[in-house]
């Protein structure tokens, strides 16, 4: 790094008032830190590196203090490099600021296969830390033990499991894949026993089903590991924690098992199932529903969870989520993006298998392409039904993958954008859309009789759409917020001041109540 680099460096950090991913302060004006250990591991173990800078204060000043001794900072840098293993290669500038001495260390990034840079004096396990905003967290024994896998190219969809039985296995599906083999692949075709087939493609190994075999052909794989399953919940609102009108923590809550391929099926239909229906009229009177979620998209989310989590000894006690909130859909599984991949990576090059021999199991009985198609599947539907990108996320040992609905659409959110009026349709729209589960009465309610809304005051839109009695899911369609927050923070501040009226007041929570403009 130039002198001139890190002068620009420090004064957009004391701009913005923030350290980050890859930045770490240290004041150093009354001595050298105590210890920079956590930090010389974490910047090494992450593909962008870091910069640490002495004689900086962090929040909520920023200011520069300056070093005690410049020359004396850099002997420690390279005192504490030299402590870790693989060595860490610092590269050192100094500058003056303000007359002020200040000296930087940029940590470069280790190679994957080196992974994970740790603390000799604490050992791999204790002195290995990772990166999580801008602080400096020890990696779980998962994280550490995943650097390893890689390392050693340790399969875990082949691990053994010496109690399972084949009498469990799917008959069926056993031999439609044992048929699609032979047909495809000649050389297995001839001369090769259906045993022998089975170990060399990784269903067996040493005469015992493998994960990936249970996992694709056992009728009931969670005997032997119960979490290998899928939870799947439904949320009244955005958070967990939020309570439905009857004090319902969740509106639909359901354990998936079974193999993969009927797992897939059954995760999928249950978004189908709870998910809310946009129903569109032609010109010509036909009547079109179309999903919240692009069902292909749901189903290629699904089913990378599945296949590409880890099935590690680490991670075989957690289950894949999925949650279903009212603004989103989050599918979670346990695993890291393997090897070099990154997120932003996702979807342009061919990634590293981590379940090489169960995503071609399922490839054979077509369940998957396993042409590292999904994530361009899964951006083409999201785009053709509207919808905003997928978020992709990988935190502490987990890949999330959360798909946003059209609820910003709606009115009271254009509202907070600055619009002023919003056209009838467009309220039309986001209130079918959002109208609650199954209540086709939601459709004929969205026929308002106003051309336009004003929305240059919140209360005036609420009152004007209670000219009708009006139920909690309708308000709630209606505002695009949370249950929460539109009946606390807008209907019940409106009853109180007497300008809305319950239609139930004996029974304020009833299921049944209506909120009227008086």
């Amino acid at each position: 790094m130039q002198q001139y680099e890190l002068k620009d460096l420090v004064y957009e950090i004391q701009k913005q008032k923030t350290e980050r991913q890859n930045v770490e302060l240290k004041a150093s004006h009354g001595g050298f830190p105590s210890r920079i250990y956590d930090t010389l591991s974490s910047f090494s173990n992450q593909n962008e590196g870091g910069i640490i800078i002495f004689g900086i204060t962090d929040k909520p000043e920023y200011k520069v203090v300056g070093v005690y001794d410049a020359e004396d900072v850099q002997k420690k840098i390279m005192e504490h490099c030299n402590q870790m293993e693989p060595l860490v290669r610092a590269v050192i500038t100094v500058c003056e600021i303000d007359g002020r001495m200040i000296v930087s260390a940029e940590i470069p990034s280790v190679e994957l296969s080196r992974r994970p840079v740790f603390y000799k004096g604490q050992g791999r396990l204790r002195g290995s830390y990772v990166r999580v905003g801008d602080a400096d967290e020890p990696m779980t024994e998962y994280e550490v033990y995943s650097y390893e896998a890689f390392r050693r190219r340790m399969r875990d969809d082949l691990r053994t499991v010496e109690s399972a039985r084949f009498k469990l296995f799917d008959k069926e599906r056993i031999q439609t894949y044992l048929d699609t083999i032979k047909a495809d692949r000649e050389n297995l075709a001839k001369n090769v026993s259906d045993e022998d087939i089975l170990e060399l493609m990784g269903v067996t190994s040493d005469g015992y089903p493998t994960i990936a075999g249970l996992m694709t052909f056992s009728q009931y794989p969670q005997t032997y590991f119960p979490q290998l399953c899928i939870t799947a919940v439904v949320v009244p609102g955005t958070e967990i924690g939020e309570t439905g009108d009857d004090g319902e923590r969740f509106i639909d809550n359901k354990r998936i098992t079974g193999a993969i391929p009927d797992m897939v099926k059954e995760a999928v239909e249950f978004v189908r199932r709870n998910s809310r229906t946009k129903t569109i009229i032609s010109e010509d009177g036909q009547r079109t529903d179309k999903p919240e979620y692009p069902i292909q998209a749901v189903r290629e989310a699904v089913l990378n969870a599945l296949i590409h989590r880890d099935y590690s000894i680490y991670t075989e006690g957690i289950p894949v989520q999925i949650e279903m909130y009212r603004d989103r859909l989050e599918i979670t599984s346990s695993g890291s993006l393997f090897g070099s991949m990154t997120v932003d990576m996702l979807g342009k090059i061919r990634p590293e298998a981590r379940n090489a021999a169960l995503a071609n199991m399922l490839e054979v009985l077509h369940v998957t392409e396993n042409r590292y198609s999904g994530i361009p599947t899964i951006k083409k539907s999201l785009a053709d039904a509207g919808l905003p990108e997928a978020i992709f996320e990988v935190k502490h040992g987990e890949f999330k993958v959360i798909f946003r609905n059209n609820i910003y659409n709606s009115a009271f959110y254009q509202h907070t954008k600055g619009k002023s009026t919003v056209r009838h349709s467009r309220v039309s729209e986001a209130y079918s859309t959002y109208s609650s589960m199954h209540d086709y009465s939601a459709y004929d309610s969205a026929q308002s009789e106003y051309e336009f809304i004003d929305k240059t005051n919140l209360d005036d839109a609420i009152l004007a759409f209670c000219q009708v009695p009006r139920s909690r899911a309708e308000l709630v369609a209606f505002t695009g917020m949370s249950r929460y927050h539109t009946m606390s923070a807008y209907v019940q501040p409106l009853v109180d001041k007497g300008l809305l009226m319950l239609t139930l007041p004996e029974k304020p929570k009833s299921s049944r109540q209506r909120y009227v403009r008086t």
